[in-house]
């Protein structure tokens, strides 16, 4: 079982920049591909990013596509989610999620483990 823990979240102007971390419990992170998934009030949590478990693999939602960077460091059991010229419309509050297994799913249904979400929100 894996225990996750977000952090970074926070208030920033358009334009801005933050940086989410994922602390992961247990010592077989690695053994999880894992995903970035945001929920805005009123609407579905929908896919952000992912990176498989070696972090040989990334994929994004086209809307932080350049934008935003997925990567990981296993020997910390961390994974990170860098965000650069935020839009308004990234506010949401973002979650991370682990899978079981080497390939990444953009799918929320896909993943076995959540964290609690950290707010992000960009005023105009």
């Amino acid at each position: 079982q894996v225990q996750l823990v977000e952090s970074g979240g926070g208030l920033v102007q358009a334009g801005g920049s933050l940086r989410l971390s994922c602390a992961a419990s247990g010592r077989t992170f690695s053994s999880y591909a894992m995903g970035w998934f945001r929920q805005a009030p009123g609407k579905e949590r929908d896919f952000v990013a992912a990176i498989s478990w070696s972090g040989g693999a990334t994929y994004y939602a086209d809307s932080v596509k350049g934008r935003f960077t997925i990567s990981r460091h296993n020997a910390q059991n961390t994974v990170y989610l860098e965000m650069n010229s935020l839009k308004p419309e990234d506010t949401a509050v973002y979650y991370c999620a682990a899978r079981l297994g080497a390939t990444y799913k953009v799918s929320r249904y896909e993943y076995h483990y959540w964290g609690q979400g950290t707010q992000v929100t960009v005023s105009s």
